[in-house]
């Protein structure tokens, strides 16, 4: 690691990192609007209660990255894989984010908020999701597998498929019309127009 680089209450708008290497930079309480990170590489940076507002993140690196009190909103994270981000610093909350194919195995997730995001085949196996909110959220093709999801809230999510055997779900909220994604694998016919 080189000289850090501090960024302290500072506004970045329509920036274009595609491609690009940022390492060893403390950003804190910073706003990024409409940048372009699409495959850059952002390891070992911490982001410090930054907000980032429809910015594209796609295929790109966080290797040891810190997102603490991160928002995400309206952003483009296809393909990020948020499993080798700094744990110690790790609380983002997303809003209106496309996150398709993006992998958090094994992190630890204990009240992040996902509102009306698409999750599309998003890997959360391993992670501990206590107290996560998926509202409006789609999952379809997420997987899911000795995932904690005690206290998580699903009534307002759309294609769940969760094994319970597999998964932790202790005070999980779901609707009974969520009923079929839980009981998928069955095979059952789940009827609730009877």
């Amino acid at each position: 690691m080189g000289e850090v680089i501090y960024h302290q209450d500072k506004s970045f708008e329509s920036v274009n990192f595609n491609g690009k290497t940022l390492i060893d930079r403390e950003f804190n309480n910073c706003t990024f609007i409409n940048c372009n990170f699409a495959e850059s590489v952002l390891n070992d940076n911490i982001f410090d209660e930054c907000v980032f507002e429809n910015c594209d993140f796609s295929m790109s690196s966080f290797l040891s990255t810190g997102l603490n009190k991160v928002r995400f909103i309206g952003c483009k994270l296809m393909g990020v894989d948020f499993a080798n981000c700094n744990k110690l610093m790790f609380s983002p909350s997303y809003d209106n984010c496309i996150m398709d194919y993006c992998s958090f195995y094994g992190a630890r997730l204990k009240n992040t908020s996902f509102v009306k995001c698409s999750l599309m085949e998003v890997d959360f196996c391993e992670a501990d999701l206590t107290s996560a909110c998926f509202k409006e959220s789609d999952l379809i093709g997420a997987t899911f597998s000795n995932t904690v999801l005690k206290k998580a809230d699903f009534r307002q999510a759309q294609n769940i498929a969760i094994d319970p055997e597999h998964n932790s779900l202790a005070k999980a909220k779901f609707t009974i019309d969520q009923l079929e994604g839980l009981l998928y694998k069955y095979n059952l016919e789940v009827d609730n127009n009877f």
